[in-house]
């Protein structure tokens, strides 16, 4: 039978990115209702409405959320202040938390507005907490003599505003908490699933402890359950896969599949002696594949007589109605009933924000919310057909819910459920439950106050969003007719098309450039295929070397045509060459691993980029290079031109061996100047292979030469008298030299440095940000690449209220890093560049051993430096940049944000600055205050985007202009103006001819 559900898995490949309305054509058919079912449908969805209403007016939370919208200032700050007040430990920053959240919006428009008491009590309050904490000048007797006092009196009402937000969505702060709720009166005749907060485990620890949590709440409810019922009439359990282990990738497959089902097997063990259901929860698509491996390997484990395994189904993705016929086929194959629960889906705009980033074909979900919903009917219809499935349907929508309370009654079904999540959906099922007979079951969240604040915030946004049915319910000008209008006709009507505000990744810049084009690695078949071609790939030989001035004179020779030539004949040249490198990429992808010691993520990464250097500058080469008319006196005309300064010199780096050597070269080639570049003498095959697809695209070869060697011959390229332009990336103390060099001929013009150099990298991190996040973005900023980025992360400053939890976070994480071989798709740190680096960086941290905080143990791969965490007294403390993955870490106190980033001022070095913090006006006073050329706001502080993050710093760390930005061109041109007397030939034709009656 194992065949019948690899059969079943064989469409979800075609359907992962298929185009929409491809998709939605085959789905139409399923959710379109005739008239006289569509009839019964509207009826019974009438009457869920006005309970619906009645329910929605009688609860001062939904009046609170309604009062409060996400399109309202006052909403916005709410949310900011439920999603981190409860983690901060501090006084002085949770004052600062309330005081930037409820002292700038004006509540006062909000009193009286409700018809709840408690609601509009409540907005008194806001009103005063803002005339407290509101720093606007309107000082008055009340806030002068309770601002002592009221700060702590604030703090304790927010604290307790923000856990009764949290009680409404969260069952119970422990699991027999939750048990006795889940059985009082609120909740009669409603069965529950208990799921265990927490965000996804960052470190093995949380993973056991998790899997803990799990077991203990297995055996809690189990204990309770009354066996004389049927298992689908009992408590239940449901466990996120990505809790249990952190590294849930498909890079790790290998590891983390097999670990992951030993877990899953362990917990529906537990579950079948406790006489529970067990439900595994959606994820996002990228671990689809993964889960189903999982969940079949653990369906196919004998449980005699039990039953109760299930799993969540996301009708927003492309795949669910084929994976649906996929737990058909496995129920089939076991000779058991699959639970399968279907929901909407819970990560639709991080897998839109994915899918842009990573510049992949299409998206694997809908971008309407009417083609989800077009998608959860179809796929509904199928689960209530196929009687191997105990359909599970999660909906809070009232036309849903008739839909399918209608099909199942002309199908006779009532071996089903529905779910809601604790705290929504209140009215919708009451009376179904009570009086109809029907089942429900509650998704109850379990957890403390910290633990839910993810959670919490998802909802409250879900609750929130324009689009969602709780949302428009809540609004008085949408109707009835509206609410219940059919999204199969709606979908129909505009022919299935995605929705116009949610552009392909290709199309994400308009039509000045398409994106470069990813490569989905998060699909095993691909990943495997890319491993195997670079474990095949053989390097090309290196280039011969090739005397300088040699090189200079044929590009000087060539200069004179190229820059002749219109700037759209060169920028189309440099999209050609862009598309070439598209074709090619898994060949410059394979040579950047094996030269550069890349791993493939950053090796892809590195050709996207180079890709969209040459489109953007192509791009703003259309743009700039056109005569410009200025204004001045009747009778002449002034024009201000842009033009090529002759032959430039491009020095570039190992550590982006193809996108900073094309970066800088095709700049220069597209203003009209001829290049001579050299590359970093560990990395001239990918050099070789860049010039070798530009001859290729057309760019003529004596306009573009290319010379290899060390110091020597860089030395040589930037003092030849014919050079008029140096762009070059490296140390300062290089960058220094070469514009020493560039003076030294006293003949010579006076020519443009173009430097990009390094930098004491700093993050700041204060009791508001959250752990989990910033732990992420400090390994990805301190460790990916092997710490061999100019932007990457070299000083860690963490405010010491939470030093302690942030650390113990991240030396957990650090353990999870896979070091190797970067030819290994699942290795994340690779050695360093050289023996000489490796040797430089080695002689360092062993100097430092006594403030080692974390090392990863030593690796058997040559000049593996292994990640390290060094401790520092104080921010001024690092007085160089050590090029590796070698992160050092100081604290500082709460209240001394100014002098932390004074400090990190002191170094002299701008690059990139990095904050995490959830108050606005430290991320304005930090914007204010950093002296880098780019700050980071929660989020990592590498990967900066070609024309959305431009790159470059200032000080000690670059002259800019920015590569990969609009005003880059301008250093590769100078300016020309053209002034014309239009009245030399005898007189102001012009002037003389203008209409008198204009």
């Amino acid at each position: 039978m194992i065949e019948s559900t690899s059969a079943a898995r064989a469409p979800m490949r075609a359907l992962h990115r298929a185009a929409e309305p491809d998709v939605l054509a085959t789905l139409l058919p399923a959710a379109t209702l005739d008239p006289a079912t569509r009839t019964a449908v509207e009826g019974r969805a009438r009457a869920l409405l006005a309970d619906l209403r009645a329910a929605q007016g009688s609860g001062w939370v939904n009046r609170f959320l309604h009062q409060y919208q996400l399109n309202t200032a006052e909403g916005v700050a709410l949310l900011s202040l439920a999603e981190a007040f409860l983690r901060v430990p501090d006084t002085a920053t949770a004052d600062l938390l309330i005081r930037d959240k409820l002292g700038t919006p004006d509540w006062s428009d909000h009193l009286g507005d409700s018809d709840s008491a408690l609601v509009n009590s409540a907005t008194w309050g806001l009103v005063i907490t803002r005339a407290l904490v509101a720093d606007d000048g309107r000082a008055s007797v009340l806030k002068r003599l309770i601002a002592r006092a009221g700060e702590p009196f604030v703090r304790q009402g927010v604290g307790a505003a923000m856990r009764l937000m949290g009680q409404v969505f969260v069952m119970g702060r422990t699991i027999e908490e939750a048990l006795a709720r889940a059985d009082d009166k609120d909740n009669r005749g409603f069965t529950a699933s208990f799921d265990m907060l927490g965000e996804a485990a960052r470190t093995f620890a949380d993973g056991q402890r998790y899997f803990d949590s799990y077991k203990a709440a297995i055996a809690a409810v189990g204990r309770q359950a009354n066996r004389a019922n049927a298992i689908t009439a009992r408590h239940s359990i449901s466990v996120k896969l990505s809790a249990l282990h952190p590294r849930y990738e498909t890079a790790h497959a290998a590891t983390c599949v097999p670990e992951l089902i030993a877990m899953l097997n362990d917990l529906a063990d537990a579950a079948a002696a406790a006489g529970i259901g067990l439900t595994v929860d959606a994820e996002e698509q990228d671990r689809l594949e993964m889960s189903l491996d999982i969940i079949a390997a653990v369906a196919r484990t004998p449980r005699p007589g039990w039953g109760g395994l299930g799993m969540a189904i996301q009708a927003y993705g492309k795949r669910a109605r084929a994976v649906i016929a996929w737990a058909g086929a496995l129920a089939g194959e076991i000779g058991e009933q699959l639970t399968v629960r279907l929901v909407k889906g819970a990560y639709w705009d991080s897998e839109i924000k994915r899918t842009q980033e990573q510049g992949l074909a299409d998206y694997p979900l809908f971008t309407r919310k009417a083609a989800t919903d077009v998608s959860y009917l179809a796929c509904a219809a199928d689960m209530l057909a196929d009687r191997r499935l105990y359909p599970a349907f999660a909906t809070h929508n009232a036309l849903t819910v008739a839909t399918i309370q209608e099909w199942a009654t002309q199908q006779g079904r009532t071996d089903f459920e529905f779910q809601r999540l604790h705290g929504m959906g209140e009215g919708l099922f009451e009376r179904l439950v009570r009086e109809q007979g029907l089942r429900c079951r509650t998704y109850a969240p379990v957890g403390g106050h910290r633990d839910l604040l993810a959670y919490l915030v998802r909802r409250l946004l879900e609750n929130g969003a324009n689009s969602s049915f709780v949302h428009q319910l809540a609004d008085a000008n949408v109707s009835d007719d509206e609410l219940l209008a059919d999204p199969a006709v709606k979908i129909r009507g505009l022919g299935g098309s995605p929705h116009p505000s949610i552009p392909l990744p290709a199309a994400l810049y308009g039509e000045s450039r398409r994106n470069s084009t990813g490569i989905d690695l998060a699909d095993a078949g691909v990943l495997a295929d890319l491993a195997a071609h670079v474990a095949g790939f053989a390097l090309p030989g290196a280039p011969a070397p090739v005397d300088v001035a040699a090189t200079i004179a044929a590009a000087h020779a060539g200069f004179a045509d190229w820059a002749r030539q219109p700037v759209a004949a060169r920028a189309v040249v440099l999209d050609r060459l862009a598309d070439l490198m598209e074709r090619d990429a898994r060949d410059l992808m394979a040579a950047l691993v094996i030269e550069a010691k890349k791993t493939l993520p950053d090796a892809l990464a590195e050709v996207r980029e180079a890709v969209d250097f040459c489109r953007y500058y192509a791009a703003e080469a259309r743009r700039i290079m056109v005569p410009t008319l200025l204004p001045g006196p009747t009778g002449e005309r002034n024009e201000l031109h842009l033009a090529p300064r002759g032959v430039f010199a491009a020095i570039a780096p190992w550590n982006f061996p193809l996108a900073i050597f094309l970066g800088q070269v095709s700049a220069a080639l597209v203003a009209g100047n001829a290049v001579v570049a050299k590359p970093a003498p560990q990395t001239p095959v990918i050099a070789a292979m860049a010039r070798a697809l530009a001859l290729e695209a057309g760019v003529p070869p004596d306009v573009f030469g290319l010379v290899t060697g060390g110091g020597e011959v860089g030395d040589g390229l930037v003092r030849h008298p014919r050079v008029m332009g140096v762009a070059f990336t490296g140390s300062t103390a290089t960058a220094r030299r070469i514009a020493r060099a560039l003076l030294d001929d006293e003949t010579r013009p006076l020519v443009p440095l173009i430097a990009e150099t390094g930098g004491i990298n700093a993050m700041i991190v204060d009791s508001t940000a959250l752990t989990e996040q910033v732990v992420a973005d400090v390994i990805t900023s301190a460790f990916r690449s092997a710490g061999q980025r100019c932007s990457a992360l070299r000083l860690l400053l963490v405010q010491d209220d939470v030093a302690d939890r942030t650390l113990a976070m991240l030396k957990g994480a650090m353990d999870c890093l896979v070091l190797g071989d970067t030819r290994d798709p699942a290795v994340d740190v690779g050695p360093v560049i050289d023996a000489a680096a490796f040797d430089r960086l080695e002689t360092y941290r062993q100097g430092q051993k006594n403030r080692w905080i974390h090392a990863m143990p030593a690796s058997d791969t040559p000049n593996l430096v292994p990640p390290t965490i060094i401790q520092l007294d104080a921010a001024t403390d690092l007085k160089a940049e050590w090029f590796g993955p070698l992160l050092h870490v100081a604290t500082w106190p709460a209240g001394r944000l100014a002098e932390t980033v004074a400090a990190i001022n002191a170094s002299g070095y701008g690059l990139t600055m990095g904050l995490h913090s959830r108050i606005a006006s430290v991320a304005a006073e930090v914007t204010g205050l950093a002296e880098v050329g780019n700050l980071y706001i929660n989020r990592s502080m590498i990967g900066a985007v070609v024309g959305s993050q431009p790159f470059g710093g200032e000080g000690l760390s670059g002259t800019g202009f920015k590569a990969g930005g609009p005003h880059y061109l301008y250093r590769f041109l100078t300016e020309r103006t053209v002034s014309t007397d239009t009245t030399s030939a005898g007189g102001n034709a012009t002037l003389l001819s203008i209409d008198d009656d204009a």
